[in-house]
């Protein structure tokens, strides 16, 4: 494999792995989640505190979601950290 090759299977794997941690992550809001909302109705069905950890957590679920499928690695990215660290390697103050 020559370098330009490397380069791009070291990119489609950190691709990989980001779409991975990002399903793992959500199953497990969601078995937590399910949990909690059994836990909630068997206890105290009359106060739905599940909903609080159920919308903030989503919002990051939201947000992992948009930063792997939607921009695509261009905000606050692996991409964007390796940029930004040559960047500052080259800046000699």
């Amino acid at each position: 494999m020559d370098n330009h090759d490397d380069e791009n299977y070291q990119r489609a794997k950190r691709r990989l792995e980001d779409v991975k941690e990002f399903y793992i992550d959500l199953v497990i809001y969601v078995a937590v989640n399910i949990v909690l909302i059994i836990i909630n109705l068997v206890f105290t069905p009359g106060y739905w505190w599940f909903a609080f950890p159920l919308v903030i957590w989503g919002l990051f679920i939201l947000y992992d979601f948009l930063q792997t499928f939607v921009f695509e690695n261009k905000i606050f990215s692996k991409k964007w950290e390796e940029k930004k660290i040559k960047e500052y390697m080259n800046d000699k103050k």
